[in-house]
């Protein structure tokens, strides 16, 4: 079983990123899983038309101990298994707990046993990396790690505090940096850029995503580009993403 975590500052496009490669690698004959650590719990809905799951938090708190896998883990595209952490109301309680309790939930019902997924992928913010956002690179959760950026300088800023904290955990015998994906937002320059980041981290531009008005389109009919036209230019942008992730 393969385990990925991306990451990423919020607003750089990291969900919609992770829902378009996992919506991939489900074309390429993979079972995938995404978990969204991200307390809005939209990081899933484009595999599913559009529409929000009930997070495990929320399941959580509203079934107490009685809670089924079927209440927490929901098919989405092409079979993508669907996952939404969640976290507390805004203002109230630590969000960074909201992912802890979800992955000790999800062991305790043997998700990953169950479902047997060829490659999970969690999908975090990465404003922040501490206790509870930290997890997917922790504790074996997730052994590669790659980090959605633009040339934007906040996104930049919160990808080089990812590769930090990633270096701290790889140091343990963790998770590893396997290099940035460029989701361009057309600032000038922007390729050399992140290019330049990618040096200072010791890292690399790993793919490179141009700007294209089908990824909006097609999340305003609440799908990914995969699902709504694979064959497209932007579609083969993904499906390349894809299958250089699975050969690596």
């Amino acid at each position: 079983m393969r385990k990925i975590a991306i990451y990423g500052k919020g607003g750089i496009g990291k969900s919609t990123t992770t829902s378009n490669l996992s919506a991939a690698l489900s074309n390429l004959g993979y079972k995938v899983m995404q978990i969204g650590c991200d307390p809005k719990a939209d990081s899933t809905k484009n595999l599913m038309n559009g529409k929000f799951i009930p997070t495990v938090l929320d399941v959580m708190n509203e079934k107490g101990d009685d809670v089924n896998l079927s209440d927490i883990v929901f098919e989405g595209y092409n079979g993508v298994l669907c996952v939404e952490a969640g976290g507390p109301t805004p203002g109230v309680g630590c969000a960074g707990r909201g992912i802890i309790a979800a992955f000790e939930k999800l062991e305790e019902l043997e998700a990953f046993e169950t479902f047997k997924p060829d490659i999970v992928i969690y999908d975090v913010l990465g404003d922040v990396v501490c206790g509870g956002f930290s997890m997917p690179i922790r504790n074996g959760y997730a052994k590669d790690v790659y980090i959605v950026t633009s040339g934007e300088m906040m996104s930049m800023y919160a990808a080089s505090n990812i590769s930090m904290a990633v270096n701290q955990f790889k140091n343990r015998g963790y998770a590893s940096l396997r290099g940035l994906i460029l989701n361009a937002k057309n600032v000038e320059d922007e390729q050399n850029l992140v290019n330049k980041l990618a040096n200072e981290i010791e890292s690399e531009v790993f793919h490179y995503i141009p700007r294209d008005k089908l990824v909006q389109t097609s999340e305003n009919d609440g799908k990914t580009v995969i699902e709504k036209d694979k064959n497209s230019y932007m579609g083969n942008i993904y499906l390349e993403l894809a299958k250089k992730i699975v050969n690596e």
